[in-house]
């Protein structure tokens, strides 16, 4: 007998729906086993990662506070992965629209600027983010050029060029020589929605555009081209869609909401620009987007799930001595169970039997 997979005619809702949740127990159990084999009690380092920072208010705060960039930029790349185009450069994105949100927080620094500070840096950041993106998306159109190794290629150039202005023009002169700006102006700073709390507006934003991208996915007509076009190019043609025009503006989007949370992310709860001013959120979203079914509320929920693991292995690396990248290790775990349970959508396993004929060699 031959175990096989088979397309299936049509796709199963009930395994769409539950593909995440398998992903999620497949997940655990390999982190149990993981946990065994770093001498660690499985219940006790689970509970440290997903029970414990539910029982917390400074860790619900922290939870939302992580959740609000995964949300963002997950938002932006579903709607690049719902138009059949790959965005993995977001982390880029989210650099640039950093670097550039920071700049006029620096160029402000000491002076008497007003209330227009914040809001400006949030546009540039946005802008930024939006300009970087369409890069690798201009190159596809134009050149036919992969959109997955440009993207995230220009990662690294991001990284590399931040790095170099906080270790040099934009360095603080009072920073006792480490690589970072000045603390950026009350007046350039994310404010706080809780007095004394790490909860700010940048989670008001994040719940925003969620609600922008169900009202654009699911009420509007350019929502439907990008799922059009994502879906069946040769019909989109017909329809009169234009793929590459969908193509740079999906791009864009998603540029300018990584860019977005790049910027809060810098000017909320870091307070300066510095080198590793990011976990990995671009990188992580990819998870996000995908666990959450491509689906804003989905995400939302996502978002707020690898959120907790962020905080999870913090708390695991003080209380039980786990390193921190098995939170790295765990969501990596995620992605790929959610693409292997994801091929259940598609494709059955089927046994067969051998075909007579393949034993004498005939084929």
């Amino acid at each position: 007998m031959l175990l096989v997979l088979e397309k299936r005619a049509e796709q199963s809702n009930t395994v769409a729906l539950a593909s995440p949740l398998i992903a999620i127990c497949l997940t655990i159990v390999t982190m149990s086993i993981l946990f065994a084999i770093l001498d660690k009690n499985p219940i006790s380092a689970l509970g440290v990662y997903f029970i414990d920072p539910l029982t917390d208010g400074y860790s619900l705060q922290e939870i939302a506070v992580k959740a609000a960039p995964l949300v963002m930029i997950g938002i932006g790349l579903s709607l690049c992965y719902l138009a059949n185009v790959w965005n993995i450069g977001a982390e880029g994105q989210l650099l640039a629209g950093a670097v550039a949100g920071s700049w006029l927080a620096v160029k402000t620094q000491g002076t008497d600027a007003g209330a227009w500070v914040l809001p400006t840096m949030l546009l540039m950041g946005a802008v930024a983010g939006a300009l970087y993106a369409l890069i690798p998306a201009l190159c596809k159109v134009r050149f036919g050029a992969s959109e997955i190794l440009t993207s995230l290629m220009l990662v690294y150039v991001a990284d590399l060029f931040l790095d170099y202005l906080v270790r040099g023009p934009w360095r603080d002169p009072a920073g006792f020589n480490f690589p970072t700006t000045a603390k950026f102006d009350p007046v350039a700073t994310v404010p706080a929605l809780i007095e004394g709390g790490r909860l700010h507006l940048g989670v008001v934003i994040a719940l925003i555009v969620v609600a922008g991208a169900a009202v654009l996915l699911g009420r509007t007509i350019k929502g439907f081209e990008i799922r059009v076009v994502g879906a069946a190019s040769r019909a989109a043609r017909f329809g009169g869609f234009k793929s590459n025009r969908v193509i740079l503006l999906t791009f864009a989007i998603s540029g300018a909401l990584a860019g977005l949370a790049g910027i809060i992310e810098v000017a909320g709860p870091v307070g300066h620009l510095q080198p590793g001013i990011s976990p990995g959120y671009g990188f992580t979203a990819i998870i996000v987007a995908f666990l959450g079914r491509l689906n804003p509320m989905g995400i939302l929920i996502a978002g707020l799930f690898l959120a907790l693991t962020f905080i999870g292995g913090e708390q695991a690396q003080i209380a039980m001595k786990i390193p921190l990248d098995v939170t790295k290790v765990l969501q990596g775990l995620l992605l790929f169970y959610v693409l292997a349970c994801d091929s259940l959508i598609l494709y059955r396993f089927r046994l067969i039997s051998p075909s007579p004929k393949a034993h004498h060699g005939v084929v």
